[in-house]
């Protein structure tokens, strides 16, 4: 569905003169993918452009090839009316733009300071990297934006959020006029996204030309003044946000209605308890964690960025060292100091930064699904190539990942069809206890809804799986079960399936207050003779 520029243009909205980004035909294949086809878009100065689509839509191959990551095979880039090469990312910089990328490609070996300034290091009369004046202004915008990180402190140390705000940061300091924003509130909590937003709105006011992809569609309105819808690699709209809503957006993405965003909850008979956490505690970070998940349950883990949700999950699969507390799976306790260590009891996880902790990013879908179950076609010393592969496809196939073959290299697909490879690796080890961590972050709505399935189907077939995820809707349509967490602690359980969301909110925010409130609450009411119903831990 090719659209003249004339038409892009006209639906962009552009509020007279030239606009200061314009995209002519662009066209962009690689071995049996069209990402892109006769892609025509403009955008103006001063407005938030957001781009909408599913995953493997052609969003990031879009804006990696304004950027000067990605070169397209045919067509025209116009700044300000004239056309350019943009043979890598630095002629980018050089034309105003400036990128904050979905994928977090981030060194954790560097240190926060270094990080903000990779690859525009200011430089010392003698042409050498001037560290001083590097700490120096890193100093002075850590104080402006009102972070408290240690300029020394190696990235590896941060969790996705900070390094994700580390990144939002060195693209807005950079004085760019055109910033493309590539899924930048996938690892933030709401406090952030807020600040983020006005952050965006003083951008927008000095007649920057801003650049937004999300998948939350609920977030857009806030900030967007137009809105490209785009599907399979072509140009399906441009309208201004206001002549948009929610629903046609989602049809316009998938070429379909979804009547429902959730699919239906399957009926479930839950088995014996298949995990069970006893005051699990570290140094610093949580402390006191009682958890049971029992057979096709699924349990969920909520509360705000930084309540501890990741660190407990990473502490039972032994990704990072606990103090003390008893794990047990199947009624037996097991030594978990390492990933293989839960992997040999029994428990998988989904990581929520995939790229670092999930995949091999440059290997293919066989190799990656293979990695850790390679033992299972290993006789006599040779591995089973052929047994191996049937499985592989088998397994791929019923995790419904879409890719032109299993030699797909992984780095080659769609978010959501990188978290399907995940599941379908450990899958392939039929596991006890499945822990997902953010399994829907940075995937469109038609993908989540496969997601959403697929974790169904687990529990259907007696899987216990213990859920994490920032997003409370999924909370609410996925949790037979759930607790809360505020400041590393469990402060509350939920009996599902229907949850009081301000009650959740309310113990997310406030902790243990919330209890004493309720119990305030409750002993007022029985003072004056009421009756009220409640529940939670």
């Amino acid at each position: 569905m090719a659209v003249s520029l004339a038409e892009a243009c006209a639906g962009n909205a552009l509020q007279g003169g030239v606009p200061r980004l314009e995209l002519r035909r662009i066209n962009k294949s690689y071995p049996g993918v069209r990402a892109l086809t006769d892609m025509s878009l403009a955008f103006r100065k001063g407005a938030v452009h957001v781009i909408c689509g599913e995953n493997g839509a052609g969003k990031s191959t879009l804006v990696k090839t304004i950027n000067g990551i990605i070169q397209p095979d045919s067509g025209e880039i116009l700044f300000d009316g004239a056309p350019v090469v943009i043979p890598d990312p630095r002629r980018a910089r050089a034309l105003g733009v400036s990128m904050i990328s979905q994928e977090l490609n981030y060194i954790p070996e560097i240190t926060v300071q270094e990080a903000l300034f990779l690859g525009i290091e200011p430089l010392t009369a003698l042409h050498r990297v001037d560290w001083r004046e590097i700490r120096k202004r890193t100093v002075e915008l850590l104080r402006r934006e009102g972070l408290k990180y240690d300029p020394g402190t190696r990235l590896k140390q941060l969790s996705v959020s900070d390094v994700q705000i580390l990144e939002i940061m060195k693209a807005v300091s950079q004085d760019a006029d055109i910033i493309i924003m590539d899924e930048p509130t996938s690892a933030i909590s709401s406090k952030e996204v807020d600040i983020l937003f006005e952050k965006i709105n003083q951008l927008r006011a000095k007649g920057a030309a801003i650049i937004y992809i999300s998948h939350r569609l609920d977030e857009l309105f806030r900030i967007a003044d137009d809105i490209s819808v785009i599907r399979d690699g072509q140009h399906v709209a441009t309208r201004a946000a206001k002549d948009f809503d929610v629903d046609t957006i989602i049809q316009l993405m998938v070429g379909r209605t979804i009547e429902n965003v959730f699919p239906p909850r399957p009926e479930r008979a839950f088995g014996p308890v298949k995990l069970e956490v006893r005051s699990l505690a570290d140094e610093e970070k949580f402390a006191d964690i009682d958890i049971q998940v029992r057979a096709g349950e699924i349990v969920g883990l909520s509360g705000l960025m930084g309540a501890g949700r990741t660190e407990v999950v990473r502490a039972i699969f032994g990704l990072d060292p606990r103090v003390s507390g008893a794990i047990r799976v199947d009624g037996a306790e097991v030594n978990i100091h390492s990933p293989q260590d839960a992997i040999d009891a029994g428990v998988v996880m989904l990581s929520e930064d995939r790229k670092r902790y999930g995949l091999v990013q440059v290997r293919s879908i066989s190799e990656n699904v293979g990695l850790p179950n390679l033992i299972q076609f290993i006789r006599g010393g040779y591995t089973r190539r052929k047994e191996e592969r049937r499985l592989i496809g088998r397994i791929c196939e019923r995790m419904r990942v879409k890719a032109p073959t299993l030699d797909t290299t992984v780095d080659a697909l769609s978010g959501g069809n990188q978290q399907k490879v995940m599941l379908a690796k450990w899958m392939m080890r039929d596991p006890k206890v499945m822990i997902l961590d953010e399994p829907t972050r940075g995937i469109d709505v038609g993908a989540k809804y496969e997601i959403y399935k697929i974790i169904f189907e687990l529990a259907s077939e007696g899987k216990a799986i213990l859920l994490v995820t920032s997003e409370l809707p999924e909370l609410l349509a996925l949790c037979d079960r759930m607790y809360v967490m505020a400041k590393g602690r469990i402060v509350a359980e939920m009996q599902g399936p229907y949850f009081d969301q301000e009650r959740i909110m309310k113990f997310a925010t406030m902790g243990n207050g919330a209890l004493e409130l309720e119990t305030t609450a409750r002993t007022n009411s029985d003072l004056s003779g009421a009756n009220p119903s409640h529940g939670g831990r």
